[in-house]
């Protein structure tokens, strides 16, 4: 890969906002010139009907789930979905796919076992419906899934992740793979109140054992998981600071080897409200 991407990670596009709102972001995100939109898809059985409501709301911007849930969708429905989306809005969606979390997926009284045996099957599953590997791309984190990744699909999509794990997924996919780590950032140049920020972001996930344990891989320990993250794993999971220092921070991961950088900008927790200025700033630097 060698085209530079600038994306939006951003929960706000599957909150209650509506879908009016959603559009309204979507087209002005796309006016500044991000490249694609990533979002949950959610629990549900089938892939949310707002990716193709933003497909059909706008022009160019491209699409991606980040992610549909292995244990929730079905192979069958999910080829469906983004076969037909490819047809309508060529070159635009790209499918996301991940194992989750068992803390998650036992909620609702499935059996979480054997993630990557599960995620061979399914894109099994996708062969047989005629979803070809370039129209998917995998959350992965661990050896193995970014082997999977480079493998049977387009590439990798890893969340909560450093820039030194960025760069193990480079070697790992090697050059001809996607990889568009998702990056959380707070533009706030106050240590206390940015690292606050942050710590609510963090600290549910890192109650998770996905994400604790490819942290500990680079050598991070239970020191630094506990009160939401020791400031110098806040400072390595999340840039923070004037847009300049945060897009250093960015910066980071391009060097580490991502070809797209998908951006989720922290607002204290508040999924309904959508961070327009932060995105014009940062697209202004950027893009």
């Amino acid at each position: 890969m060698t085209q530079r991407l600038v994306s939006v990670w951003q929960p706000f596009f599957l909150s209650k906002a509506g879908q009016d709102a959603a559009i309204d972001a979507a087209i002005e995100l796309e006016e500044l010139g991000y490249s694609r939109i990533w979002f949950s898809g959610g629990f549900g059985e089938n892939v949310h009907p707002r990716f193709r409501e933003i497909l059909d709301g706008t022009k160019r911007i491209g699409v991606a789930t980040g992610i549909v849930s292995i244990w929730h969708s079905s192979p069958a429905e999910v080829a469906v979905f983004a076969q037909d989306a490819q047809h309508d809005h060529p070159g635009r969606f790209l499918l996301g796919l991940g194992a989750s979390h068992a803390v998650l997926v036992e909620n609702d009284g499935t059996d979480y076992r054997k993630p990557y045996s599960k995620m061979v099957a399914y894109l099994d599953g996708l062969d047989a419906a005629g979803l070809p590997a370039e129209a998917r791309i995998l959350a992965a984190l661990g050896p193995r899934m970014l082997e999977l990744s480079r493998d049977r699909s387009t590439g990798a999509h890893p969340y909560f992740t450093t820039a030194e794990h960025t760069a193990e997924a480079r070697a790992a996919l090697g050059p001809d793979r996607l990889l568009a780590p998702e990056v959380a950032v707070v533009v706030d140049a106050n240590p206390e109140t940015a690292r606050a920020t942050a710590r609510q972001y963090t600290a549910g996930y890192l109650t998770l054992p996905n994400y604790t344990n490819n942290l500990r891989r680079f050598g991070w320990t239970d020191d630094d998981f506990a009160g939401g993250g020791s400031d110098r794993l806040v400072d390595a999971l999340i840039p923070w600071g004037t847009p300049e220092k945060v897009a250093a921070g960015l910066e980071k991961h391009y060097q580490a080897g991502a070809d797209e950088v998908a951006i989720q900008v922290l607002n204290g927790g508040d999924a309904r409200s959508f961070p327009a200025g932060a995105f014009r700033t940062l697209a202004g630097i950027l893009i």
